[in-house]
């Protein structure tokens, strides 16, 4: 698995990269898998590339996505994105499962057991993707704590989606008019774990991975 080292730059320059790797991806024909952790500044809404943004107000930054979904608030976070050839005859949700499973077994050498979150009637009211739960979800103890999706072009997928690690809950509920609830995040699971050791920790367990 190549990774690409972890940087913070603004949403416009993270979806240009993104954006980059998929297409070099494309261009060189990449066997190899492409992993990639960055965070955002100044803290940035990203939309899913079909939805409406009419509930946007301009007071912080926003950029769109290559992947579908509904906004995230690019905050208190870290996010990441996988590059690799579409396998044949794997379903769209096995290769949710798959790439989220790199995740899933990541937290489990912190000691932290995740599981998918159940599928559950999706509802178009939600503009803020970390209120929907799908089976491809991954939560803490029925909790949402990463929200993802992909992309497929000329036969590769490009996943990325947002790490928790907090939340400003009266800044979420100003900017997308909801109830913030079953959530949770790496400050409430591993209040001791800091962002730059979770990069760390990470960079060395995407390092064991073929």
């Amino acid at each position: 698995m190549k990774y690409v080292g972890f940087g913070i730059n603004s949403g416009q320059e993270n979806m240009r990269i993104d954006s980059e790797l998929l297409e070099n991806a494309i261009l060189q024909g990449e066997k190899e898998p492409v992993f990639r952790l960055y965070g955002w500044l100044p803290k940035c809404i990203s939309l899913g590339r079909n939805q409406k943004d009419d509930f946007l107000t301009g007071e912080i930054d926003s950029v769109r996505r290559l992947t579908g979904g509904r906004a995230l608030l690019h905050d208190d976070e870290i996010t990441y994105c996988y590059i690799a050839p579409a396998k044949e005859g794997e379903s769209v949700i096995d290769s949710y499962k798959h790439i989220s499973g790199i995740l899933i077994d990541f937290f489990k050498t912190l000691g932290v057991e995740l599981e998918f979150g159940e599928n559950k009637r999706v509802s178009t009211h939600f503009d803020y993707c970390m209120l929907l739960s799908t089976g491809a979800d991954v939560c803490y103890q029925g909790r949402k704590i990463i929200g993802s999706a992909q992309c497929r072009k000329q036969g590769y997928i490009l996943q990325h989606g947002s790490i928790l690690f907090g939340y400003d809950k009266v800044l979420l509920e100003q900017l997308f008019h909801e109830e913030v609830r079953g959530i949770t995040t790496v400050h409430e699971i591993l209040p001791d774990v800091t962002k730059q050791e979770f990069v760390w920790r990470f960079e060395e367990y995407l390092r064991t991975l073929d």
